[in-house]
């Protein structure tokens, strides 16, 4: 499912070609290409966030949400980890904690997440203190941490983690001073196929080339401000 990163940066230097704007330098394209990549991933939950709200009347509304959720899937990550004095350390690359279960005893238990400042709270009554049947985690700084002290053990961690930077690498020709694609050292955009196009568009924008429906949507936005200027007046 990935999207190539040859694939892209070649598709971007055409319509630059086009455009008569010049090349686009490696360096710089990977700059942009990773700020394009990271807008369409949060877009992805801003768009499911907003079919969230809407009343569930058609197919289209399930399949729009099977699609998105299919993009996020690309994302989503389950590991095993071994506590060390009922704590571990997880990867930086994290967006979002899904679910943490305790498989250190002798049935799976979901743990719970609380702020570090509720701890001292919830322990001072029986009824809310965690337990081993009953766990409660935090999580800062990129450390899980069950309480009770749970000691050793193992949890199952899922959740989502940020797309990984993609990079189109390259050597210098030694005889015509041109860049040459290195495949083996790049890396392509772990965002879904189906927004290749989008990708492309979005490079090209923060490149200074704006297709149709950009190109109308910002027109669309300096006519708004526009009234929102003369109306204050």
């Amino acid at each position: 499912m990935a999207i190539d990163v040859n694939d892209v940066y070649k598709a971007v230097l055409v319509v630059l070609d086009q455009n008569k704007r010049g090349p686009l330098a490696p360096t710089e394209f990977n700059k942009i290409a990773n700020q394009a990549q990271q807008e369409i991933y949060t877009e992805y939950f801003d768009e499911l966030n907003l079919l969230l709200r809407q009343p569930k009347t058609d197919v289209a509304y399930a399949d729009r949400i099977a699609l998105l959720d299919e993009k996020i899937s690309l994302f989503k990550t389950t590991v095993s980890r071994t506590l060390n004095n009922s704590a571990t350390t997880l990867q930086t690359n994290i967006n979002e904690i899904g679910s943490i279960i305790y498989t250190g005893g002798k049935i799976d238990r979901e743990a719970e997440r609380i702020q570090k400042r509720d701890i001292y709270t919830i322990n001072q009554s029986p009824l809310t203190a965690p337990t081993s049947h009953y766990p409660v985690y935090t999580y800062e700084d990129n450390v899980i941490t069950l309480y009770p002290n749970l000691g050793s053990g193992t949890i199952d961690v899922n959740y989502l983690t940020f797309p990984s930077e993609a990079k189109w690498a390259f050597t210098v020709s030694e005889e015509f001073g041109n860049y040459i694609y290195d495949e083996p050292s790049s890396t392509d955009f772990e965002i879904h196929k189906l927004d290749q196009t989008l990708l492309v568009s979005k490079i090209l924008g923060y490149a200074g080339v704006l297709s149709n429906d950009q190109l109308a949507a910002s027109l669309a936005t300096s006519k708004e401000q526009q009234i929102d200027i003369d109306g204050q007046k």
